[in-house]
């Protein structure tokens, strides 16, 4: 279950060019289980057709200060306390103004007024617009009145200008939403998370790695953003993009990751190895391309370091050292393998995947199923569910851990 489902969200809709891209923003938030009414300004009118809004949120959509069908409600009142939160998107320079002042000519700037809730405004205008003193000035006004400003990605516009100020993505909306509604348990966390594989060259084009797509990782460093941790995400190749808020720091190799680990180390006060790590790397890489027929039929290998086993070394020797979770993939006998690893690496948490036998878990694939193991003794069986859901189990583990 997805931390929006049956969560109520009031999407506001004013006068920007950009409105059309939000009829999909509305589709992914009824996907994921919200309950999804929206105001319309007159000028959102223009752009888009409340018609075509209704029929993608399934609610009645409200443009005026009063309902005509139901006279005696008050729909600026109603509307603000029956939803959990109000997403403006996107947010014109005319809409931020009425929200920075604190005028009530329209529904929409008077919900915002009568709101409890949070607010997150996502703006979307020319870049000269955007970047006009008076619209900093008046985003500098609703930051302090605890509204949340989504900055504006950077690019063409439809008026062919290029800069500041058109409507972020998709994603970036969807996890300023999440952390709005997430447990903030890790406000005053350092966690450094590693994720993906590594690759150890035998030549300039061939490389030994695995199938870790980087997945998991990443949906941790995601989930514990939005739970208010300060995050350091230091990632093998992947074709992911870092979450919002988060630091990244792209390595290849496991030597290049242990030194990176061990870099951030002083600062952190939770590590989450998350990485498939190779465990060995070739001897002697080869400068130069190996022609076909030249290559020996072996391949002499050496160890990697185990940074997982330096950090639990570390954690033994030191009185203050990070909270320490690890990762065991096992294809056979994967419960006994994990508290084996708990135990000789001196971990906190372990979270066991069982790989073997089924495409639901494991490298490339959306969902997970683990086992989670403490150093108390705990386990906790997770059922199958998506990696950011997985994620979260995960975070709750530890919060239990960090309070005990």
């Amino acid at each position: 279950m997805s931390l929006l489902t049956d969560k109520k969200i009031l999407l506001g809709i004013t006068g920007s060019i950009a409105a059309y891209k939000v009829a999909d923003w509305v589709r992914a938030l009824r996907r994921e289980g919200c309950q999804v009414t929206v105001v319309m300004t007159e000028a959102a009118c223009r752009f888009i057709s409340p018609l075509t809004m209704a029929a993608l949120s399934g609610n009645p959509v409200h443009t005026g200060m009063f309902s005509a069908e139901a006279p005696e409600t008050i729909p600026h009142i109603s509307l603000a306390k029956e939803h959990d939160l109000l997403l403006i998107a996107p947010a014109s320079a005319q809409t931020i103004a009425r929200l920075a002042h604190g005028l009530a000519d329209n529904l929409l700037a008077t919900i915002a007024l009568a709101s409890s809730g949070p607010i997150l405004v996502c703006p979307a205008m020319n870049s000269v617009m955007f970047q006009h003193p008076a619209t900093q000035a008046n985003l500098a006004i609703i930051r302090s009145y605890g509204y949340q400003v989504i900055e504006p990605d950077c690019g063409k516009m439809a008026c062919g200008d290029e800069g500041p100020g058109r409507l972020t993505e998709w994603e970036n909306a969807r996890q300023a939403i999440l952390t709005a509604f997430a447990p903030q348990d890790l406000a005053d966390e350092q966690v450094l998370i590693t994720a993906g594989p590594t690759r150890e060259s035998f030549d300039p084009v061939r490389f030994l790695s695995n199938p870790s797509t980087g997945k998991m990782g990443y949906a941790l460093a995601a989930t514990a953003r939005q739970r208010g941790a300060t995050v350091t995400l230091i990632s093998g190749p992947t074709g992911l993009t870092a979450p919002p808020g988060v630091r990244c720091i792209h390595v290849t190799t496991a030597v290049e990751m242990q030194a990176q680990v061990m870099a951030c180390l002083e600062a952190t006060t939770i590590v989450v190895k998350a990485a498939a790590v190779s465990d060995y790397r070739p001897a002697e890489p080869q400068p130069h391309k190996v022609k076909k027929g030249e290559a020996a039929l072996s391949l002499p290998l050496v160890a990697n370091p185990d940074i997982l086993k330096e950090l639990g070394k570390r954690k033994r020797d030191s009185a203050k050292f990070p909270l320490l979770i690890g990762f065991a993939a096992e294809s056979r006998d994967h419960l006994t393998e994990g508290a084996r690893k708990l135990q000789e690496k001196n971990l906190d948490l372990i979270v066991v995947n069982d790989i073997g036998g089924t495409e639901e878990t494991g490298f490339g694939a959306d969902t997970n199923r683990v086992t989670l193991l403490d150093r108390n003794g705990a386990q906790e069986d997770v059922p199958l569910l998506s990696k950011e859901e997985t994620a979260h189990r995960i975070w709750d583990a530890v919060a239990r851990l960090i309070d005990g």
